[in-house]
């Protein structure tokens, strides 16, 4: 049986991250930039699972003092925990819409409904827009993906630009609701850690996230004002096909649950691809069922991620990181941008937002409490920071979702994640404005208390 000991703080244990990001990213990086092989896609040759499958049997070799059964029950553990559970069940619903809406021609439909109503050359802009309010509304990046990355490969094979510009736009939009609506699970998790009321930490998160998307958005307008779409003449699409996907979208604004959504977006598509004929009986279920398919190897990343996590955090890796974080944080800005790489770190060592708030949430408190960052701010920085980090890593589950559906590897979208790079910049910014705001009104304070001890005098 494993009993509670006091965990030591051990780097060593974060091996097993080095070792994923160098089987992953160096082959992958290699095989694509410095030795490509010639029909080959260089992040394809070590496969995501394998590089994280090696990563997890580093993670077991480590810790002589836990028997292999204890190890299995500390992954068991991890891949138990809600979040995860949650995350799974998404998964499977998002394959079977994708798989449906697709087969059904919703997908196709829709873009081409948007192409005669979007101004022409301003595609991605505006998938950029829809994408922040679908995933405002409906809490989830992964849902708001789910729904969106289709209509924005059918939309990219009408025109000239780069599929990965368009998905990328979807993602960065996807981030951007995820951060800030009340139904995420994030938001839940970052306040109620820190014990501060939604509202308070949506003001403190809209003054970074909403500058940030607006400077995205503007240049997505430039992008597309530079490079012009070759896009012309009407696009064919049937109204009924395209319904469905309109009723999600409506259904996901009105803060309708995700489970909920999807399920009847499934029902949708799949009784108005029979009644238009696009779909009978044997299609239906076979789509359904290829969908869930393309979703195998995102849900075996899930769990093995889950797994490496558990362990490296029993063997002390995230005890080190912390301690890394409290030796170095002199000041009230050291304070916040310890914050904002401690979650951003754990989002990396952990693939999933949310767990990287809940990991980071109490040693947050802590410094937050020592250098006086106001518990909102706090909240914020774990929030952002995590979304930052999540809208960025190719083995995270928005860019493993995404490019299931689209087809290419994850790591392509990164040039094109326009958004959770310029919103870097604003968390930078924020922090820096505070923390002088902070020392201005110290000094304020401490003039005003020299004043008053003249006067005495």
């Amino acid at each position: 049986m494993i009993t509670k000991n006091k965990r030591n703080a051990n780097p060593w244990a974060l091996l097993p991250i080095a070792v994923f990001l160098f089987l992953y990213l160096g082959n992958g990086i290699y095989f694509e930039y410095i030795n490509p092989i010639k029909g080959q896609m260089g992040f394809y040759v070590v496969s995501v699972v394998l590089a994280f499958s090696i990563s997890l049997a580093v993670a077991f070799a480590q810790n002589r003092k836990y028997s292999f059964e204890d190890k299995i029950h500390i992954c068991a553990m991890g891949v138990a925990d809600d979040n995860i559970i949650t995350m799974l069940f998404i998964f499977i619903l998002a394959g079977a819409f994708s798989g449906i809406a697709s087969a059904a021609g919703g997908a196709t439909s829709t873009a081409n409904m948007l192409l005669n109503v979007i101004p022409n050359n301003f595609e991605v802009p505006g998938l950029f827009f829809i994408a922040c309010l679908i995933s405002m509304a409906m809490g989830t990046s992964v849902g708001s993906i789910t729904v969106l990355v289709p209509i924005a490969v059918a939309i990219a094979a009408n025109g000239s630009s780069s599929l990965a510009l368009y998905v990328g736009a979807v993602i960065g939009g996807s981030m951007f609701g995820d951060n800030l609506s009340f139904i995420s699970d994030t938001t839940i998790a970052a306040t109620k850690t820190q014990g501060v009321a939604m509202k308070d930490k949506f003001k403190t998160n809209i003054k970074i996230a909403l500058p940030a998307a607006t400077i995205t958005f503007f240049i997505l307008v430039i992008y597309s004002f530079m490079n012009k779409s070759n896009l012309a003449g009407n696009f064919k699409f049937n109204i009924w096909q395209a319904l469905p996907y309109f009723i999600v979208l409506l259904l996901s604004i009105i803060g309708m649950n995700v489970f909920v959504v999807l399920s009847i977006g499934i029902l949708l598509f799949g009784l108005v691809g029979v009644l238009t004929g696009s779909l009978n009986y044997v299609i239906a279920l076979s789509s359904i069922g290829n969908g869930i398919s393309n979703m195998f190897e995102t849900m075996i990343v899930t769990i093995l991620v889950a797994s490496v996590t558990a362990l490296i955090r029993n063997n002390g890796g995230f005890d080190a990181i912390l301690n890394f974080i409290k030796k170095r944080a002199k000041s009230k800005i050291g304070g916040m941008f310890g914050i904002s790489f401690l979650t951003a770190f754990m989002d990396i060592a952990t693939a999933n937002n949310t767990v990287a708030i809940v990991v980071s949430a109490p040693i947050a408190k802590e410094i937050g409490e020592e250098y006086g960052v106001e518990s909102t701010k706090v909240a914020s920085l774990l929030d952002v920071s995590s979304c930052i980090m999540q809208g960025i890593i190719p083995y995270g589950a928005q860019l493993l979702v995404a490019s299931s559906i689209a087809k290419i590897p994850s790591f392509y979208f990164i040039p094109y994640l326009i958004y959770p790079f310029v919103l870097i910049i604003f968390v930078i910014f924020s922090i820096i404005f505070d923390g002088k705001k902070f020392r201005n009104t110290t000094q304020i304070k401490q003039s005003r208390h020299n004043q008053i001890l003249d006067t005495d005098m």
